[in-house]
């Protein structure tokens, strides 16, 4: 039987990690690997979400496996990136939503996402991205950005998040430091910004200078600026951009977690294992991994023995699950209740209310379209 420090120890490293896994409902294999992770948070994807009552029942039980409250997350951002398009309705994009030009539907859009949440048993919502519309990234993101204007994409992000806190769901800002300026898929390969310094802190961190007090959660992407690092070390292993950059030089406190440590971005540069210790030794509080259960156990016990035998590392371990509980401990999305299973009268009042909105945003948009042809 493992010591009482060893449990510690292993209960610490979990709840630096938030995991995904495959299937839409609970499993003696699941229960299993949860309860020994005791991971800070779980991730759903498409492939874990069927419908609203499954969703909320398979939230609920993983909830129950594991002895502390976890981050319950999703990316649900609307458009090209919703999880809950055939659960409940098709969301319309950031992008439609921005073309509206009108404040009162940005936080609508974030208010009535996460109603959706809230209804389906989460409690954090991995949106809004506040990467920069540029033409170089077009082809990646898509509909999931605002504007290359930093002072049109705040705007929405600050109404988004807003609407999220109405509906006691957490924000998160993503993907710093931006992944505007990147021609390549994080998910497959490295993106390498050719920018300088200069042009990166007056473009694409302005956002996160200018609301760093107002993001609960902040997301590292797997990007490389060789010009502000002087190597192509992606950001969510960089100590100069998580610690030196966000942490100190723009003042950001809230969390920092990873992307997906499972995408091309990093594993192509490093294994599974390397990618899990060097964001935590660059700032990371806690990093995602999400699609392979080998590897969600590789990252997982790389951590904790990392820490077993390096005495600096098993102190910088605890001190960011204190960070994580701390956080937990004061969040009043985490402490609440989860909402009671979702009833079918309850789904098609949501879906009522996506289809109303999305109405009201094709108006809107039509409406500033002509007014900018006056």
């Amino acid at each position: 039987m493992a010591s009482k420090s060893s449990l510690d120890l292993r209960q610490r490293v979990g709840q630096l990690m938030i995991m995904g896994f495959d299937g839409t409902s609970m499993s003696a294999h699941l229960s299993a690997m949860l309860g020994t992770f005791h991971p800070g948070g779980v991730i759903l994807f498409k492939r874990n979400i069927a419908d609203a009552a499954q969703t909320h029942a398979l939230l609920r039980e993983a909830q129950r496996a594991v002895a502390v409250a976890m981050f319950r997350s999703v990316d649900m951002e609307g458009g090209s990136v919703d999880r809950f398009r055939d659960a409940v309705a098709r969301m319309p994009s950031v992008a439609d939503v921005a073309a509206a030009d009108n404040t009162k539907l940005f936080r609508k859009h974030g208010r009535l996402i996460g109603q959706e949440l809230r209804a389906l048993g989460f409690n954090t919502d991995f949106a809004p991205c506040v990467d920069l519309r540029f033409e170089e990234s077009k082809s990646v993101l898509g509909s999931r950005t605002v504007s290359a204007d930093p002072k049109e994409t705040i705007r929405y992000a600050r109404e988004f998040l807003a609407g999220l806190r109405d509906a006691g769901i957490l924000g998160c800002a993503k993907h710093f430091p931006g992944l505007g300026g990147a021609s390549l898929d994080s998910h497959h390969d490295l993106p390498s910004i050719d920018k300088t310094w200069k042009r990166v802190w007056n473009e694409d961190l302005v956002p996160y200078r200018t609301m760093h007090r107002e993001f609960p959660y902040v997301m590292v992407a797997h990007v490389s600026y060789p010009n502000v690092t002087a190597d192509s070390t992606p950001a969510s292993l960089s100590k100069k951009w998580i610690t030196g950059i966000l942490r100190r030089k723009i003042g950001y406190r809230g969390l920092v977690v990873s992307d997906d440590l499972d995408m091309g971005g990093v594993l192509n540069s490093v294994s599974i294992e390397d990618a899990a210790v060097e964001t935590l030794h660059a700032g990371s509080d806690s990093f995602l991994v999400c699609q392979k259960e080998e590897h969600a156990w590789r990252a997982y016990e790389a951590v904790f023995k990392r820490a077993e035998r390096d005495k600096a590392f098993a102190k910088l371990v605890a001190m960011k699950a204190k960070r994580v509980a701390d956080f937990k401990a004061r969040s009043p999305e985490v402490r609440a209740r989860m909402a009671p299973r979702p009833s079918q009268s309850k789904v098609d009042l949501l879906r009522r209310r996506v289809w109303e909105f999305t109405e009201e945003v094709r108006m809107n948009s039509m409406t500033a379209l002509e007014d900018r042809a006056l």
